[in-house]
């Protein structure tokens, strides 16, 4: 076979291996392989070139160079003719009278929504943030904050201790004391975060939680101020007309204390929203301050709780649950 009867022969060949042009892509891949690869006729055409008469190859080479552009011009022409009637096919299987799909959009959890809100309220009267360590030792978050050996919270049925004399902290008023060893008067902080505690997990407990607890030290400051400053973030927070009351309690890290309550118009009750007190001496001296010079007011909430009363929602566990149908109610 001579050389131009090779040219004509892959030209056919090609011609009758298009028609019909494959639709499948491994098969597209086989056939440009096949001819126009550079392991394909037309390659081995073009290194058999120099094996022919002398005086035939530049005509012999221009019409091997007008197949290999003629070939690569059909394939091409093909290719394009399949995708063109893969996407009327496309369009038509659309109805694009329907609605299209949803996008849902993210938003902040309902809990961050509370905290955040939180602590604009308390940073508009003065109060700074301040963040610690969620890994503790026991004189940090126990012994210092005067909360005796003996005390029940101090039981491993109540804390998750990590060795005898580490735990994850049961509140953030660790950080507080923290602030004050590094800190001289006057303070006045706000500490959020994640807290722990080893509960049995139902409607309204669960084993962690967030809390933000607030101090104030300086000189002559009063139970009085600490009414004020409550009474403002519960107006701020519930609407100024929500009603509020303090009951006498007892924490051993406050003296005086007390509990704030507001009133659920849906219950038709008092809800306990919030410890309080004045900064228990001893405590002030564990940390250096004279208490002779110094007083402070100390308060400590529940986020989810907060959260729980203002939007309505009857079981802590939503929280965490991570369920859509829930979260995006906020």
């Amino acid at each position: 076979m001579s050389f131009r009867e090779k040219i004509d022969s892959v030209r056919a060949n090609f011609l009758t291996a298009i028609d019909p042009f494959p639709e499948d892509q491994q098969s597209i891949d086989k056939l440009h392989t096949e001819f126009l690869g550079r392991k394909g006729l037309i390659s081995s055409l073009f290194s058999s070139l120099p094996s022919v008469d002398k005086k035939d190859l530049p005509i012999l080479g221009k019409e091997l160079n007008q197949l290999k552009n003629e070939l690569s011009s059909l394939f091409n022409e093909k290719i394009k003719e399949l995708k063109s009637s893969q996407q009327v096919v496309s369009d038509e299987a659309i109805d694009f009278s329907m609605p299209g799909d949803e996008i849902r959009i993210g938003s902040i959890h309902i809990l961050e929504q509370t905290l955040n809100e939180i602590k604009d309220i308390f940073r508009s009267i003065g109060f700074h943030v301040a963040y610690g360590p969620e890994v503790d030792d026991d004189y940090h978050n126990f012994e210092a904050l005067n909360i005796p050996k003996h005390h029940p919270a101090r039981d491993m049925q109540d804390t998750f201790f990590i060795d005898p004399i580490t735990v994850l902290r049961t509140h953030t008023s660790n950080v507080q004391v923290h602030i004050m060893e590094e800190e001289e008067p006057p303070i006045r902080y706000i500490v959020p975060g994640r807290v722990y505690r080893n509960e049995a997990i139902g409607y309204k407990s669960y084993c962690l939680f967030h809390q933000v607890e607030g101090i104030y030290v300086n000189n002559q400051v009063s139970f009085g101020e600490l009414k004020g400053c409550l009474e403002y973030f519960v107006k701020h927070m519930f609407g100024p007309k929500k009603k509020t009351r303090f009951r006498p309690s007892y924490f051993p890290f406050t003296e005086p204390s007390a509990e704030v309550d507001i009133w659920d118009e849906n219950r038709s009750e008092w809800m306990e929203i919030l410890g309080c007190g004045m900064v228990n001496p001893q405590v002030l001296k564990n940390v250096g301050y004279d208490t002779k010079k110094y007083r402070g007011y100390a308060f400590g909430m529940g986020v989810e709780r907060i959260a729980m009363l203002k939007f309505g929602i009857d079981d802590i566990r939503h929280f965490y649950s991570g369920d859509v149908r829930f979260l995006s109610q906020f």
